[in-house]
């Protein structure tokens, strides 16, 4: 991994790809270049880590798949949000911004002192 690459915690994967979603069906290599063009090329998806994923959240209901054909006219599986998929979503957006808080909170601490006992 590169210094302009980031790796990411569990399951973040999962809410990159729900959000990808959100704005549309995409194939697999669309929402690759999707997530590489939105990061300024500091997350490189690979295949071993995309396709395990998008049968995971296929199987818990929150996408769904068909078969079409992709702009270079070669057959491609593409995946879309379903109601349950947006709910998740949203309840993952959530617990990111939540953490994001805490963490800023923890990297702008300067001198804290336990609690008293």
């Amino acid at each position: 991994m590169s210094k302009s690459e980031v790796e990411l915690l569990q399951g973040t994967l999962d809410v990159l790809i729900l959000k990808s979603l959100s704005l549309g069906s995409r194939h697999g290599a669309a929402l690759v270049r999707w997530l590489e063009q939105v990061t300024q090329g500091q997350l490189v998806v690979e295949e071993g880590s995309l396709y395990p994923a998008l049968h995971r959240m296929q199987e818990k209901g929150w996408i769904s798949s068909e078969w079409g054909h992709s702009e270079t006219n070669r057959r491609s599986r593409f995946y879309s949000l379903t109601e349950e998929g947006q709910r998740q979503l949203i309840e993952q957006m959530d617990a990111w911004v939540r953490t994001v808080r805490m963490v800023t909170r923890v990297f702008s601490a300067h001198d804290a002192k336990p609690p008293p006992r």
